[in-house]
């Protein structure tokens, strides 16, 4: 069989966006392991002798870890939330018929318009009545009303692509609704919950602005501390790309073992 040729055009426009997708977290990790002498250097210094003195500044002397611990805490927990709350909620949104479904769909979907910003005050002062800062479960109630939405809305797409002759041939079986959600639908809606899950972790994980309104010190996640870094004129550059750096190994390792799922996830009804 012959196969055809790329455009040599194609491959060059590919390796352009491969290159300016990969580019800066090419210089974030370079940045890390530069001197502050080498990093602020006009020109910029290509070839350099590596240091690891930033990573075990921030990491011990900065209390990086603690940060990073925290931010697990929380994106674990809320993920975990999302997706025990969220899945059966979409379930019931794609099987079943009742009053305000559509108004309860339309109100789930909206609640990702809402700008972050116009919540932070609201949210300070409601976590500050009920002596709730600078803690994770604060955090986690938060995270959680805008990544339930993410959950309910991916999740109930996926659960309608699977055929209802399925639960039909459940119930004559005498299995009741509960039993269709958990033995039949939800092992086949598992490309879809686990993009949903993807999701939920990393906008957990990535969240800045409650976590700089509503932490201090004991629940301060590590994109807040790298932007504690930053000083007025003082910008300490090896120290913020190593807990970047820090910060993304989580969100790339958890993208690679749920990779095929990702994959199967986001491709669901591309193909009929």
């Amino acid at each position: 069989m012959n196969r055809r040729a790329i455009p040599l055009g194609d491959v060059a426009l590919l390796l352009l966006i491969i290159l300016f997708c990969v580019f800066p977290f090419y210089w974030m990790v370079t940045t890390s392991l530069k001197t502050q002498v080498v990093a602020l250097s006009t020109p910029p210094v290509w070839a350099f002798e590596p240091t690891f003195s930033n990573y075990t500044t921030v990491l011990f002397d900065e209390k990086v870890g603690a940060s990073l611990i925290n931010s697990l805490i929380v994106a674990v927990c809320t993920t975990a939330l999302a997706l025990l709350l969220g899945t059966p909620a979409a379930f019931a949104l794609a099987r079943f018929e009742f009053r305000g479904k559509r108004d309860l769909w339309f109100w789930f979907i909206t609640n990702r318009m809402v700008s972050p910003i116009v919540l932070a005050l609201p949210f300070f002062l409601i976590v500050r009545s009920f002596k709730m800062l600078d803690t994770h479960i604060a955090l986690i109630l938060i995270y959680l009303t805008f990544n339930l939405p993410i959950v309910i809305w991916i999740c109930t797409d996926q659960f309608r692509s699977i055929p209802k002759d399925l639960d039909e041939a459940a119930v004559l079986d005498g299995a009741g609704p509960l039993r269709v959600f958990w033995k039949i639908c939800l092992p086949l809606a598992a490309p879809g919950v686990a993009v949903s899950a993807i999701f939920s972790f990393i906008f957990s994980w990535n969240e800045l602005m409650f976590a700089l309104v509503l932490t201090r010190n004991a629940a301060k996640t590590a994109p807040a501390m790298a932007v504690g870094f930053m000083e007025g004129y003082n910008l300490p550059y090896g120290k913020i790309m190593a807990t970047s750096t820090l910060i993304v190994i989580p969100v790339v390792i958890f993208a690679l073992i749920a990779s095929k799922q990702l994959v199967r996830g986001l491709t669901m009804g591309a193909v009929k």
